[in-house]
This record gives structure tokens, C-alpha cells and sequence, in this order.
């Protein structure tokens, strides 16, 4: 029910999946209503955070990559931002020495791990929510996503997905963002690509930090990892990662429940577009907290700027 921080400043160090850059990463505690923001400090005499909001969305080829006005961006977020949201982190101050978060594993479950070892406090400030009031839906192609009203305070998702791929074919799963659901039911899925599309990818300057040791490779029926997959379902439990990771970039844990065929970056974030612009659709609230605990401005629980997700927390 509170805002929650890091205990303790974590370090990390890899590759990131698109650049093949090595790349090192410290996750820092950060103070109430901060949110998750990014600062890259490779880039000498300047020093401007990265929001993790909608308002900083990028691109969304192959990953999703944040930006800020003075062009500093940084690329692949969404499993390290569904980590975030997945263990309950508010606010945390990312500082970076390269233009994307390592690869790790391809899943959550390193940063899952970190956080389990660094420690989450709880601060006296409630958990602001963005409740969902009425649904929103988008369609793009084969794919379509939903955002609709739910009785309780959590974020629930549904996904299915059907691939031509005889190691992937159809797979639906679904999940309730209760407290310790996300490390034990999705953190360990990973991403997963096709064979038959590295060398284009690799030409657009994509994937050069791919390996078998940070993705799940598809060929036809086969997956070409010699350990196989974690679970049956993996591919489809990824989509739910990435799901949380994007719908992160609300600004807010999202009260609502997710549905989504065939889902992707590009789809998720059209979704989180749609809802900000339809203000009927959602409104701000927060949790109680304890009786001892300082409260949150109303206004900054339920401005009256509503509709901008960003401003609220300014």
C-alpha cells in the first residue's frame, strides 16, 4: 500500500541485446513521487534524467527505447521496468554507462534477484494507482488489446498468442500482479526470436548481443537451445512480461485488468495512448497507508490535470 524504494544501491554489468555494447547499470534509492528514471553517465557535462512515462516512448522496434528532450535515449527497459513494477519498486534512480539495459538472461529473474538481495523499504507516502473507470481497446492487425475496470487494486492479465511456428503455435496465459506472483510465475521467461530472421535483423544493427545464453531460439518445430525451454508456455508468459513492463510506463500501477491477442511494444503502448486520451476512462488514486504515515497531497492523488500522466507526479 506504501511507495516503495530500494534498500541499498545495487550494481549490475552486461550486454545489451540490440548494441552488443557491455554496459554498466546502478540502481539507487530514490525519494517519494521520484518514479523510475533513467541518467546516463557516459554522457560528460550534461546530466538530464529519462523519465520512464509514456511522454518519453521513443521507438518501439524490437524493444522499447525511451528519450529525453535533449535526445539521450535508452533502449530495451521493459524487462528491467516489469521487474520494477513486478516486486512493487515506485521510485528508483537508474544511472547507466551506455545506451541500453543489459540483456542478462532475456528475462526478469536477475533484476528480480538483485532486488531480493539490495532489500525494498517502504516509505510513508501512499502507492499512487491509475484506476481503470471504463474500457479502452486497440487494434492493430492480427493484434488487439484491452484495458478494462477491476474490483480490486491490482493490475491482472490475459494474453494469448499463435505462432506458425511449430515450437510456439497457440499458448494463452494469465496472472493476477498480487505480491510475489510476477518473480515466481513470469520473471524467468525469456525473449525468443526465429532463425530465419538474424541475418536482417543483424543488417538493421539488431540482436548483435543475441546469443543462446540471453534468448530462446526458434527454428520451425525446434528451439534451438540446448537446455529447451523453462516451461511449455514460456513464449507467451514473456508477452505478459513485456505487458507489465510497458503498461509500467503509465506512471502509476495500473488498477485494471489487461487482455490482449497476439501482443506486442507497439500495441501496448497504443493502448496506454488511447487510455490518456480518453480522461473518462481512468481516474488517479492512491492507497491507504498506515495512520502514522504522511499522505499525499489530494491533489496529487486526483489533479486536476488528470488526463496527464506526467504532471501529476511533477
Amino acid at each position: 500500500m506504501m511507495q516503495c524504494t530500494l534498500s541499498k544501491s545495487i550494481t549490475v554489468s552486461g550486454v545489451g541485446l540490440h548494441s552488443g555494447l557491455a554496459v554498466t547499470m546502478t540502481l539507487n534509492p530514490a525519494p517519494v513521487d521520484h518514479g523510475i528514471r533513467f541518467r546516463r553517465t557516459d554522457i560528460i557535462g550534461q546530466t538530464s534524467d529519462i523519465s520512464a512515462t509514456i511522454g518519453s516512448v521513443k521507438s518501439l522496434d524490437r524493444a522499447t527505447t525511451l528519450s529525453n528532450e535533449l535526445g539521450h535515449s535508452i533502449a530495451t527497459v521493459e524487462h528491467l521496468l516489469a521487474a520494477c513494477q513486478g516486486v512493487g519498486l515506485d521510485n528508483v534512480l537508474i544511472e547507466i554507462d551506455g545506451p541500453e539495459v543489459p540483456i542478462m538472461d532475456g528475462s526478469s529473474l536477475d533484476f528480480c534477484n538483485l532486488f531480493k538481495t539490495g532489500g525494498v523499504t517502504g516509505q510513508l507516502a501512499a502507492r499512487n494507482l491509475i484506476r481503470i473507470l471504463k474500457p479502452v481497446s486497440v487494434t492493430r492487425g492480427p493484434s488487439s488489446a484491452t484495458l478494462r475496470p477491476s474490483a480490486d487494486n491490482v493490475l491482472s492479465l490475459a494474453a494469448r498468442i499463435d505462432f506458425e511456428d511449430g515450437a510456439i503455435g497457440t499458448q494463452k496465459a494469465s496472472l493476477r500482479l498480487t505480491s510475489g506472483a510476477f518473480c515466481k510465475e513470469l520473471s524467468y521467461a525469456r525473449t525468443f526470436g526465429r532463425s530465419g530472421e538474424l541475418e536482417g535483423l543483424h543488417k538493421q544493427g539488431l540482436a548483435l548481443g543475441g546469443s543462446l545464453d540471453n534468448a530462446i531460439l526458434v527454428d520451425g518445430d525446434r528451439v534451438v537451445n540446448p537446455d529447451g525451454l523453462r516451461c511449455s508456455d514460456e513464449f507467451v508468459r514473456h508477452k505478459l512480461l513485456d505487458a507489465i513492463g510497458d503498461l509500467a510506463l503509465a506512471g502509476a500501477t495500473i488498477a485494471g485488468h489487461y487482455e490482449a491477442e497476439q501482443p506486442g511494444h507497439r500495441l501496448n503502448i497504443m493502448l496506454l495512448q488511447q487510455l490518456f486520451a480518453t480522461p473518462a476512462a481512468w481516474c488517479w488514486d492512491s492507497l491507504a497507508v498506515r495512520e502514522d504515515a504522511v499522505q499525499l497531497d489530494p491533489a496529487l492523488a486526483r489533479p486536476e490535470t488528470h488526463n496527464d500522466p506526467v504532471a501529476a507526479r511533477a
